[in-house]
């Protein structure tokens, strides 16, 4: 069974939380036991060498064992609960503190004991006793025996302590645990759930509906990136399926007009109203080459959707190059009383693939041209500005309306104005145009006013031969 993005999460933070609690309390728990332990072995040494010295204090102030201080000793048995016993030489026993003050701590240890049988490899219930020697100027005078309850360094006070950090890790780790299960959670949560969201709208999507869109509300990058990219795709699928609907009902629409223009001919001879003359014949030709121009259009559309366009790079004096073209048109737009206007840079050369410029100016100049009104006027511009050499085609046509701008470079496009205006274009030139621009690793760029004109801009990278 298949979990969901919330679940994995959750249960990855979980025990991500959990191992990194395990794995700290264990080393935390070890290091502190181990300095702990090295503590209270140093201090339980500190207070043996303390009652030595104060014994050896006691017996040089009154070079003997029988005047000495007792008193003082039998205090500081019960403070530490030890055993203390002083021998003199012939092992004859000066004092003992006896063990009553131990009997309390012989039952609490006891307890303790059966709930912490071992610690440090130490029985804490047992009895030990340790004789060690008194020296006085290097001179042997007798002996003490100090006996205690487990280690004596393990106190009561000591285990209680070590219970309680152990109790502390614990709830803790607990603690820690709820906290990091409500915090993995939220953050699941706060993740999967746009997540989820745009899985919704690829679905809805997926099922036809191109209007829908993800609306995430996220502060997570990478998620609000995808985001975006899940609208702009929809956005994109939704233009090119209107582009398809618009495609077929033009193309319906071009084929549609010779057909019914040569079926209503073939009527009229078959029922005898025309007699075929050469001037019918004449309009049967024309319309047939409008289909064959139709299906031409076609077989280009197939040909640019593996577009590969292959560029043959020469220096050329684009300059030059483009006065050349520009002359070319001028009887036309004289013809028409249009107005033809150039401001070229001289003498730019660069690398470019000569046959694929003209076609890509011989587009645009014709474009403009179609469009023009009465008493038109199109300024073509060359420059070269930093590194990029700049081509603008500008005219006062007929514009293009804001509406179709983002669709002009699709296949096939055509805006309502120019189908009104009736250019006769296929639909193809511009989107030719943006693929050779882009093979020379240039771009273009539109801007239009609907009834003042149309502004084309072209930026080729400067490159010459070296």
């Amino acid at each position: 069974m298949k979990k969901t993005l919330m679940q994995k999460l959750s249960l990855g933070f979980l025990l991500a939380i959990l191992g990194s609690i395990i794995l700290t309390s264990f080393i935390s728990n070890y290091i502190i036991n181990k300095e702990f332990n090295r503590y209270l072995v140093d201090e339980h040494r500190a207070k043996i060498d303390n009652i030595i010295k104060t014994v050896e204090d006691l017996y040089k102030k009154q070079n003997s064992f029988l005047k000495i201080n007792q008193d003082e000793i039998q205090r500081y048995a019960e403070i530490q609960e030890l055993y203390i016993e002083i021998k003199d030489l012939e092992n004859n026993i000066i004092y003992s503190s006896g063990n009553a003050h131990l009997q309390h701590k012989a039952i609490m240890e006891n307890i303790i004991g059966t709930m912490m049988h071992d610690f440090a490899g130490m029985d804490i219930r047992e009895y030990t006793e340790n004789t060690h020697p008194l020296v006085i100027n290097n001179k042997n005078i007798g002996s003490i025996v100090i006996g205690y309850f487990g280690t004596s360094y393990l106190s009561s006070g000591s285990i209680t302590f070590i219970r309680t950090l152990n109790y502390s890790f614990i709830l803790s780790a607990f603690i820690a645990l709820v906290f990091g299960l409500v915090l993995s959670v939220i953050i699941s949560k706060q993740l999967s759930k746009p997540l989820i969201k745009i899985t919704e709208t690829s679905n809805r999507m997926r099922d036809g509906y191109l209007d829908a869109r993800a609306m995430v509300n996220t502060n997570t990058k990478e998620i609000d990136e995808l985001s975006k990219s899940i609208n702009y795709l929809a956005e994109t699928l939704n233009a090119q399926e209107m582009l398809r609907k618009r495609l077929t009902s033009d193309m319906a629409h071009e084929l549609r007009t010779p057909l019914t223009t040569l079926k209503t001919h073939i009527e009229a001879f078959i029922d005898g109203i025309w007699e075929p003359t050469t001037e019918r014949f004449e309009i049967f030709y024309e319309e047939i080459n409008r289909l064959t121009k139709l299906v031409d259009n076609l077989s280009n559309l197939a040909r640019l959707e593996q577009l590969n366009v292959n560029i043959n790079k020469s220096e050329v004096n684009l300059s030059r190059e483009l006065e050349k073209i520009l002359d070319n048109f001028k009887p036309l737009f004289i013809k028409e009383n249009y107005e033809l206007n150039s401001c070229i840079t001289p003498g730019i050369n660069i690398l470019v693939d000569k046959d694929k410029f003209k076609q890509i100016m011989n587009n645009l100049l014709s474009n403009s041209y179609n469009h023009l009104k009465p008493n038109g006027k199109v300024d073509v511009i060359l420059v070269h500005e930093n590194d990029k050499i700049i081509v603008k085609v500008r005219d006062n046509g007929i514009g293009i309306p804001e509406k179709d701008l983002p669709y002009i470079f699709e296949r096939f496009y055509r805006s309502d104005l120019s189908r009104a205006k009736n250019t006769g274009g296929s639909g193809i030139g511009l989107t030719i145009t943006k693929a050779f621009i882009e093979a020379h690793g240039g771009k273009i760029y539109v801007d239009s006013v609907l009834n003042k004109g149309t502004n084309f801009t072209i930026e080729f990278p400067y490159i010459v031969s070296t």
